[in-house]
């Protein structure tokens, strides 16, 4: 077996983004024969280092304003730099492995900010290490649910899903080994992406959201019939919506439409002459509410609803999925000749006595947890443990699926969702009030974990199908990434509830968080959950599973707010134009390629920059005048700014010339 070299690299083969035929076979970059370097002192000190970093910056930016940053994109990116830096031979398994250990931090941060913080804004005590902990078994239990799908996600599906977040930093990865065009055209497009949306987050020269209130008819449309269009101006959002393509794209922006252009203006419409406040934790009558508002207090739920039962349909169509994957489980476990068949390095995973063993351990120490740390009752803490393990297991599909499609995880639809349940099965157990809210919380905790980490493991495992990893080395060292992340987590949420706090004057903004406090606290308090909308949202998912739509990433649409779905519409069209505006298949397929560079290279840099501009505010320096950044002036400058990035998107990716 010979050592893998990097001047044997020529880009990603032909058929990475296609469907193959039968009989037709993907062989990675890094061929199955040969064994490249991948986990060295190099890889793991440095992986871990980017988990410490990421964890910490991803967690105030999350809090601060509600988005968690992907993080596998900038540490591929600062991979590669290193990498080049000290010349390392054979730094692509390398990389893989760094940003496999270091995009940990992002999956643990959006499955712990998205419930913690909610136990201070409910006034009630948490410890570390209920933070620590929650965040460690969600890891590890979600790493332990998805290895059984990885072979079905990344191999038997390959060319179907589009994988946008794995194809960006696959593209990072390969231009990085690779150098020459490829590498220019990344850091080109990079540069400006990254350039543009540091501009608007750090100077806020234009406004980051385009709505059709800057004009007249706009404002008179919004007042009157709740009718509102909104645009997120960003390069990176932009940037997803070219790598997701048009047909995903245009399902998304379909549920976004529905919510917003006919489910809004009929509540509006209808509870218009309300003279109360109606729903759960409404506290403005429906006249008074804006577009956005009855969006957040009504619609959303229909979404949440619509994920729910998408989720449901997935698992029973995915059922014989989750059967084989048992089914060859207990061959190999009880396999008496120690399973003969000899597997090809990149197919090798985590052996299922492993997995099996794993989620045993797991669960008897989670229930120990949940008795001592948390409800100190033995009927208590085996209910949380059952819900836990049966929604995460449920879900984890569910996980993978949504960043397969769209590479944006629903976990906080999915999460408010466990909490419902949890606390409605909670409350029947005979655990209510304070106590029930700090179980419900922490077990929705350890939920979100498992949902977020399943979810970007797929993302992982995917880039190394595409170059030519060994899965179960990947799979192995996930763990020790989760247990760095989460001590680095559980202490950025303390200091910073002691820093900032999370109510009051000056108080970060935990948006997901309050959304799960303002649901908990009536459901604890044993009132009544927005069921009707939950219930019309799961109707809509059948009715569109009959009709052969994918109900999931219409139900996201619904559920992700309409400003980050149009970009994703506009990149779509952008990607769909320029690869058929040649006869030239060959001519086409060299067009999109170029611009699935250039979209990487814009969301890249939109999230180095991003992290960048976290960090200068952190510190203090904030160069945005408010008062310009949100007149209409500053929209319609945005507006001139965006269409300005995807002519320019445009005119490089029909650059694109076939390869001789």
């Amino acid at each position: 077996m010979s050592e893998h070299t990097p001047n044997q690299i020529k880009g990603l083969p032909h058929n990475a983004y296609k469907e193959l035929a039968p009989g037709e076979e993907y062989k990675p970059l890094m061929p199955a024969d040969q064994t490249p370097s991948e986990i060295t002192p190099y890889s793991v000190i440095m992986g871990l280092l980017m988990a410490v970093l990421f964890s910490a910056a991803a967690a105030y930016l999350g809090l601060k304003i509600g988005q968690v940053f992907e993080a596998a994109i900038p540490i591929a990116i600062i991979a590669v730099g290193v990498s080049t830096l000290l010349k390392i031979k054979g730094s692509l398994g390398q990389n893989v492995i760094i940003q496999s250990i270091g995009q940990n931090s992002g999956l643990i941060v959006a499955g712990a900010i998205f419930t913690i913080p909610a136990l201070y804004i409910l006034n009630l005590e948490a410890h570390f290490y209920q933070i620590f902990l929650a965040s460690a078994f969600g890891g590890v239990l979600g790493i332990l649910f998805l290895i059984p799908f990885r072979k079905y996600f990344v191999a038997e599906m390959h060319g179907k899903f589009p994988f946008p977040e794995a194809t960006a930093t696959t593209e990072i990865l390969v231009a990085g080994e690779k150098g020459g065009k490829q590498a220019l055209v990344l850091v080109v497009s990079g540069l400006i992406g990254g350039i543009y949306d540091f501009v608007i987050a750090t100077f806020g020269w234009w406004s980051e959201v385009f709505t059709t209130r800057v004009f007249g008819f706009g404002e008179v449309l919004a007042d009157k019939f709740k009718l509102v269009f909104r645009l997120n101006v960003g390069a990176a959002v932009m940037g997803l919506g070219y790598i997701v393509g048009l047909k995903y794209a245009a399902i998304i922006a379909a549920g976004s439409f529905l919510s917003w252009y006919l489910l809004i203006p009929v509540i509006s419409y209808i509870g218009g002459e309300l003279t109360m406040p109606f729903g759960t934790g409404a506290t403005k009558l429906i006249s008074a509410m804006s577009a956005e508002e009855i969006f957040r207090q009504y619609v959303r739920h229909v979404g949440i609803g619509g994920i729910a039962m998408a989720g449901i349909i997935g698992i029973i169509r995915s059922s014989k999925i989750i059967q084989s994957a048992f089914s060859l489980g207990f061959k190999e476990i009880f396999d008496k000749k120690g399973n003969n068949n000899i597997k090809l390095r990149t197919q090798i995973d985590l052996s299922m006595k492993t997995i099996l063993v794993g989620i045993i351990i797991t669960a008897i120490v989670l229930f120990i947890f949940f008795h001592f740390g948390v409800v100190d009752n033995l009927g208590w803490a085996l209910a949380g443990l059952l819900i836990v393990l049966i929604i995460s297991f449920l879900f984890t599909t569910v996980a993978a699926n949504a960043i397969a499609i769209v590479g944006t995880n629903p976990v906080s639809g999915m999460t408010l969702m466990t909490l419902i349940l949890s606390s409605i099965v909670l409350t029947s157990v005979g655990l209510k009030g304070q106590a029930g809210m700090v179980a419900a919380l922490i077990i929705g905790g350890v939920v979100c974990t498992a949902l977020s980490m399943a979810g970007g493991f797929i993302t992982d495992l995917k880039i190394g199908y595409w170059l030519g990893s060994t899965p179960r080395k990947q799979e192995s060292w996930k763990f020790l990434g989760v247990l760095v992340s989460a001590l680095t987590v559980g202490f950025v949420i303390m200091i910073l509830n002691e820093t900032y706090g999370f109510v009051g004057e000056g108080s970060l903004v935990a948006p997901q968080a309050n959304a799960m406090a303002a649901v908990i606290q009536p459901l604890m308090d044993q009132q009544p959950a927005p069921w009707m909308l939950y219930i019309v949202g799961a109707i809509l998912a059948l009715v569109l599973t009959m009709i052969k739509v994918p109900a999931l990433a219409f139900a996201l649409g619904m559920y992700i707010p309409l400003e980050l779905n149009t970009p994703l519409l506009v990149g779509g069209l952008i990607a769909h134009f320029v690869s058929t505006r040649s006869t030239d298949e060959k001519l086409n397929t060299a067009r999109r390629e170029r611009g699935t560079l250039i979209a990487s290279g814009f969301i890249a840099g939109g999230a180095l920059m991003g992290v960048i501009s976290a960090i200068l505010r952190w510190q203090g320096f904030n160069w945005v005048d408010a008062e310009w950044a949100e007149s209409h002036s500053a929209e319609l400058l945005g507006i001139v700014m965006f269409a300005v990035i995807c002519v320019y998107m445009i005119w490089d990716a029909l650059r694109g010339k076939v390869e001789e």
